[in-house]
């Protein structure tokens, strides 16, 4: 191998270098990991991503794990327990949202998900879902149901009035109650009508005003706003509590247009603060008017009813009167004939026929037979006028 030169140790090595920068060059596992990760969760900070809900689970660590899928592809996703906990709808597979969040990566499985921190439906706002599923499943339930609706007292003794002490709302309706029916006590029981919170303040605080003895009516009120700032009246706690409720509960939440849960689990709905005070109490000068109507209806229906007695009583005055002169007119044309009939059986008409009537001298005893005298014996005869006083010399009898 005529010019062939063995190759000497130091000729190696810039091969031997070469290999050894390959070397250099090879990572373990969890150092590509690290770096796939930090590439990810760097370039992938903030990503909006729009999907459909599937493989939706809630174990009972309270976080919430799901897929975003479309027609091509499909995306890990979890929100951790804080952040379920603010979520105002029901997520159920095959919804369609629109997820915030960002891409971490869980380095033990080598997986990518998207950890959300926001979620909404798509095409529709969160609340307004939340407002729909809640309204589809407490009517199904048949709380909406006007047969359930309790009336309100007419004359109320005791109100509780579930509020912010502080808000426009408590003052127009004290001004309105006040002005309407002072006799009704009000009792203002305090709470958190908006934010975090303030759907279990009002529950509570339905719940104490149904333990205050005497209160006979509820009525759970705050001014307008937007959906977000009357959300506590959409959550089901609230419906419940009013629902429990052992007295009537007026929703009076909001303005004419605001239309939450409470208004139609409620026994009545108010349109505004103000109207609640008006539809809760009487108006005062209303049932004087009334009142002072009702006293002349019943002094002229007395008066009436005197002269329809007094008329009454005269003609029945009238009607005895002459009842009574025909029973003595009968009487007496009875006892003329009964005295006619006496005396025609009269002794003194046989004696004006020419007889007369001898009686011993007492004037009794009547002589009937020359048997009841003895010689000498006083006798009195009556005649038809006058009588004659005579005594027996002779008796003779007929044999």
């Amino acid at each position: 191998m005529a010019g062939f030169k063995p190759p000497v140790e130091k000729d190696f090595h810039p091969l031997m270098n070469t290999l050894f920068d390959l070397d250099a060059g090879i990572r373990t596992v969890s150092e590509l990991t690290a770096e796939i990760k930090s590439t990810l969760e760097i370039g992938f900070d903030e990503v909006v991503v729009r999907g459909e809900v599937s493989s939706l689970s809630r174990p009972r660590s309270g976080h919430v794990y799901l897929n975003l899928k479309d027609d091509a592809a499909c995306l890990r996703a979890v929100l951790w327990r804080n952040t379920a906990q603010r979520v105002v709808f029901d997520m159920q597979d095959g919804l369609a949202v629109r997820a915030w969040g960002s891409i971490t990566v869980y380095a033990p499985r080598g997986d990518y998900q998207l950890t959300i921190r926001r979620i909404e439906p798509e095409g529709i706002g969160a609340l307004e879902l939340a407002f729909r599923q809640m309204f589809a499943r407490l009517q199904a339930e048949g709380l909406f149901d006007p047969d359930r609706k309790r009336p309100l007292p007419r004359f109320p003794r005791k109100i509780a009035v579930v509020t912010s002490p502080t808000g426009a709302a408590v003052r127009d309706l004290l001004q309105v109650v006040g002005r309407r029916w002072a006799a009704t006590e009000i009792l203002i029981v305090p709470a958190k009508v908006q934010g975090i919170g303030a759907a279990e303040e009002v529950a509570a605080a339905i719940e104490l005003a149904n333990r205050v003895n005497g209160v006979d009516l509820v009525i759970v009120t705050r001014g307008g706003g937007s959906l977000e700032d009357l959300w506590a009246f959409n959550e089901e706690v609230v419906a419940r509590a009013i629902v429990a409720s052992r007295v009537p509960v007026v929703s009076a939440v909001g303005h004419e247009v605001d239309v939450t849960i409470a208004d139609h689990v409620a026994d009545f709905r108010a349109l505004t603060p103000s109207e609640a005070g008006e539809r809760c109490v009487p108006d005062a000068n209303e049932i004087r008017h009334r009142l002072d109507r009702l006293k002349d209806s019943l002094s002229r229906s007395l008066r009436d009813r005197v002269a329809d007695a007094r008329f009454r009583l005269e003609s029945l005055s009238g009607r005895a009167d002459r009842a009574i002169h025909r029973v003595v007119d009968t009487r007496r044309h009875h006892i003329a004939r009964l005295a006619a009939g006496l005396e025609a059986l009269s002794p003194l008409r046989v004696l004006a026929r020419g007889y007369s009537l001898t009686t011993r001298d007492d004037g009794r005893n009547v002589i009937r037979k020359a048997d009841d005298i003895q010689p000498g014996d006083r006798i009195i005869t009556r005649l038809a006028e006058g009588r004659l006083i005579s005594r027996v010399e002779t008796v003779e009898t007929q044999s």
